[in-house]
């Protein structure tokens, strides 16, 4: 039997694991080990229970108001630990979050074979995003095993002298939890109460460090004008929990009547929503694979990204944190029945729902099982 050890320590991470981590969990010949570090507490566990993962090692490293400094050492000296006890025979780490990296690292360390789901994006900014740029591009370094999402990662990687035998293109696991989640008779939470789906609902996500400050405050006030415009329209902001983004959101937006400023949700609610939802507003990464999947557009609230898959496909628009842009580029949508379907009819380039399948199939024939 061999050891394989799941990684993680964010919610976007959480949701994009499980389905990997539950095929694992179905095969006899592998033993699974999850853990996690918990760098957001509350949003991580509301996954592990609707996906009912138990972690085997929970890190907790949560502290108010941390830095990156203060993951890094905290993160490298638990799983120090963790790897030493276990000892697995494989650690697969995800995306691009500083678990994500150090975690690889502390497997490299020992020399431990690392597993890259979400493999090869890249924006070549390594500033943008910050420090999400650095966190993938340093663990594709690490990493033993590359499952990129699309071709266009799976491309990246070779050009970074990655051997072609090492990278799998699987599809974005994202997809395989989203469509596990959406239900058309979902009962949502009384988070929700109050909101009026007969009106267009615009959601909004934000918290890129890379915004923090001047450019989330021009993406605020962009939100204001576009309800001024269309009053058939309703904002519903699940606010991200780091005081940053907090502190700046309720004081520009919390007196609004059509603004619904909420805690984060749980996932089955979020995925719900967005499925509910007219129009994406985000800075994230995983809305601009998920929300296309569901026939939305997505205005992406960034200068650059990593899945230019989507951009060029047409299902989302780079808007970067441009008042004047936000504002013209979503009105447009809202007024032009014919731009919006153009948008929301296009196939998504992120897979088919089966990546974790795949990963699991590539483990096996790794080990020889």
């Amino acid at each position: 039997m061999k050891k394989v050890m799941v990684v993680f320590g964010t919610r976007p991470e959480a949701i994009k694991m499980a389905p990997v981590v539950k095929a694992l969990e179905a095969v006899p010949v592998l033993e699974t080990v999850v853990c996690v570090t918990a760098q957001h507490r509350e949003m991580l566990d509301q996954v592990l229970e609707l996906f009912r993962i138990v972690p085997r090692y929970d890190l907790d490293i949560m502290k108010e108001r941390q830095d990156l400094f203060d993951i890094a050492t905290s993160v490298l000296s638990g799983f120090r630990e963790v790897l030493l006890k276990e000892r697995p025979d494989l650690v697969l780490v995800h995306g691009d979050t500083s678990t994500t990296f150090f975690g690889a690292l502390s497997a490299y360390y020992l020399q431990i074979p690392v597993g890259h789901v979400e493999a090869g994006l890249r924006t070549r900014n390594k500033y943008s995003p910050f420090p999400e740029e650095i966190n993938r591009t340093l663990t594709g370094q690490l990493a033993d095993l590359h499952f990129a999402p699309t071709e266009w990662s799976r491309s990246n990687l070779l050009a970074e002298s990655v051997p072609p035998e090492k990278v799998w293109v699987t599809g974005n696991t994202v997809i395989d939890a989203l469509l596990q989640t959406v239900n058309p008779e979902h009962v949502f939470t009384p988070e929700l109460d109050g909101v009026d789906f007969s009106r267009r609902i615009l959601l909004v996500t934000t918290h890129r460090r890379e915004n923090w400050g001047e450019k989330l405050m021009q993406v605020y006030l962009a939100l204001l004008d576009i309800l001024e415009s269309f009053p058939d329209t309703l904002v519903v902001f699940p606010v991200h929990m780091n005081p940053v983004v907090r502190d700046l959101a309720y004081r520009v937006l919390g007196d609004h009547p059509r603004i619904k400023l909420i805690e984060p949700l749980e996932y089955a609610d979020f995925a719900n929503l967005m499925h509910r939802s007219y129009l994406v507003l985000s800075d994230s990464g995983g809305l601009q694979e998920e929300a296309p999947s569901l026939g939305k557009p997505v205005l992406v609230l960034r200068d650059t990204t990593e899945r230019p898959e989507a951009v060029e496909a047409g299902t989302v628009k780079l808007v970067g944190t441009s008042r004047e842009v936000i504002r013209d580029t979503a009105c447009r949508l809202l007024s032009d029945r014919e731009e919006y379907d153009k948008m929301a009819r296009t196939a998504n380039p992120y897979g088919d729902g089966k990546a974790s399948l795949r990963i699991r199939d590539i483990i096996l024939d790794y080990f020889k099982l």
